[in-house]
């Protein structure tokens, strides 16, 4: 029997192609090396500055890059290497995204037809029912079947989203930056809701730069700087004075809470 996790990524490095004035070319590195794993009912945190590189891994680990993306490195799904078609082709089944923006919805198509389309997709038989038992199931009800994204509150966009990613009952879920904008009471629920999905034998991987809140419900945490992962630490770790990388310890010290503290391990 395999122990490998479900989700293994080695050495991910992506670069794009770009063309200046005259037609010179040069080429840009994104991600220089990325490693990560998750594995079935484990919450694993990716954190970072903005820029990087969360949301390109999660797009990668989707086969979702740009065509002018190049790829090296690993990616594996349950003991399988998959290259970004592969990849692809599970997009929506055993690979679901949740994304961090509200334009990933239609905006002039209603809620419930989008969750519909979503359930038709993922080759659901009865979907009108199981479209309105997803929205059900996360608080909406036919009231807002009706309503158009730009008509519904940040929290029911984002469970809207939610319902949409895992109509396919995927494996692993990446939940890229799910939380920004969004009240208190709401980056809980959802935070809570992304804790009950993997608690359900998925794997979650979620993509954040507010460190505190994942370590709410976070199993590990992966740190990440300029396109690579630098450090991999416990949440409790961070209550404890354990961390040995300088920029874990510079993140986690320039929070509000800790004092707002730069060191020079930044």
């Amino acid at each position: 029997m395999s122990t490998a996790p479900l989700l293994e990524i080695r050495s991910l490095a992506v670069s794009f192609t770009q063309y200046d004035r005259g037609l010179r070319r040069r080429t840009v590195t994104a991600l220089a090396g990325m490693d990560l794993t998750a594995d079935r009912g484990e919450l694993v945190a990716l954190v970072g500055a903005s820029g990087a590189g969360k949301s390109l891994l999660a797009h990668a680990v989707l086969g979702m890059l740009p065509p002018n993306a190049v790829e090296s490195g690993t990616v594996r799904f349950d003991g399988v290497v998959l290259d970004p078609a592969a990849r692809r082709d599970r997009a929506g089944r055993d690979l679901a995204l949740l994304p961090q923006s509200v334009t990933f919805l239609d905006p002039v198509t209603p809620v419930f037809r989008q969750v519909r389309r979503a359930a038709v997709l993922a080759g659901r038989s009865a979907p009108d029912a199981v479209a309105g038992a997803a929205l059900e199931h996360r608080g909406l009800g036919p009231e807002v079947h009706r309503r158009y994204p730009h008509q519904l509150s940040g929290g029911q966009v984002r469970r809207v989203l939610t319902a949409m990613a895992l109509m396919g009952d995927p494996a692993l879920v990446v939940a890229d930056e799910p939380t920004p904008g969004l009240p208190a009471e709401a980056v809980r629920a959802a935070l809570a809701d992304l804790r009950r999905i993997a608690d359900r034998h998925r794997a979650v991987v979620l993509i954040t730069h507010d460190l505190a809140a994942a370590l709410e419900v976070a199993d590990r945490v992966v740190i990440c700087r300029h396109g690579r992962t630098v450090d991999e630490a416990r949440p409790a770790d961070f209550h404890t004075d354990e961390l040995t990388h300088p920029y874990t310890r510079a993140l986690w010290h320039a929070l509000p809470g800790n004092g707002f503290r730069l060191t020079e391990d930044a």
